[in-house]
């Protein structure tokens, strides 16, 4: 379920605070947050963010199609390292501790 209309979007107050400075003083470095669950607002558009993923900060750009989704949607959580080949990992491990 969505956030009610009649409240508006959700953007952090500390966030909100850093990006009219950031927009004031046109500081081109990226602005480090952990509001994964901030909006983005119109306003963002051109600035960069270091957003946190739990263990380290991913940067994003903020661009025109991004505004109304949330920070977090760009900064994935978890890695993908990819499937295993079939017969690799088997190798890889010596015998599957089965005894024949």
């Amino acid at each position: 379920m969505s956030r009610s209309s009649k409240k508006g979007p959700f953007i952090d107050a500390n966030l909100a605070e850093k990006v009219t400075v950031a927009i004031q003083t046109k500081a081109r470095k990226a602005i480090k947050t952990w509001a994964r669950a901030s909006t983005i607002s119109p306003q963002m558009v051109g600035l960069n963010f270091e957003v946190h993923d739990g263990r380290r900060f991913g940067l994003v750009f903020v661009t025109d199609s991004m505004v109304g989704h949330k920070l977090g949607e760009f900064v994935p959580t978890r890695k993908y390292n990819g499937h295993s080949k079939k017969g690799k990992i088997s190798k890889s491990q010596g015998s599957s501790g089965r005894t024949e």
